[in-house]
C-alpha cells in the first residue's frame, strides 16, 4: 500500500478531508512512536511507505505509558482537531496500519499496547 492510498482510507473512514488525514495519521505516528518501544517502532517504519514512517522513529527506546485517552489528547493536539475527530482519525489509522502491514507486524505494535486500544 503506498501513501496516497493509505491517506485514502484513513480520510474515508474518519470522515475527514485528506489533507486533515495526513495531519491525523503523523499525530498519530508521532505519539505511538512515544507509545511502543524503539526496537518495535523502527521495524514497523521499515515496513511502511517513507511518507508514513518518519514519524515513528522515537527520540528514545522506552515507551511511554499512555491509555487511550491520554494517547487521543496528544493526537488531538498535534493534529489541531478536537479529541472526537482525533478518536476517529486514531482508529481510522490504527485500521488501516492493520490492513498496511505484512504479517503479523501489526499485532507485535498492538501487544504493546493496553487492551483498551483494541476497542478504540
Amino acid at each position: 500500500m503506498d501513501s496516497d492510498e493509505f491517506i485514502r482510507l484513513v480520510s474515508q473512514r474518519a470522515h475527514v478531508p485528506e489533507e486533515q488525514a495526513r495531519e491525523l495519521t503523523r499525530a498519530t505516528m508521532l505519539t505511538l512512536a512515544e507509545r511502543i518501544t524503539g526496537g518495535e517502532a523502527r521495524h514497523l517504519a521499515g515496513v511502511l511507505p517513507a511518507e508514513i514512517a518518519p514519524p515513528l522513529v522515537p527520540p528514545e527506546d522506552v515507551a511511554q505509558k499512555l491509555g487511550v485517552a491520554e494517547f487521543v489528547r496528544r493526537v488531538s493536539e498535534r493534529a489541531g482537531v478536537d479529541e472526537t475527530v482525533a478518536r476517529r482519525g486514531v482508529a481510522a489509522v490504527f485500521m488501516t496500519l492493520g490492513e498496511a502491514v505484512p504479517g503479523t507486524e501489526f499485532q507485535d505494535v498492538m501487544s504493546q499496547l493496553p487492551n483498551e486500544f483494541q476497542n478504540i
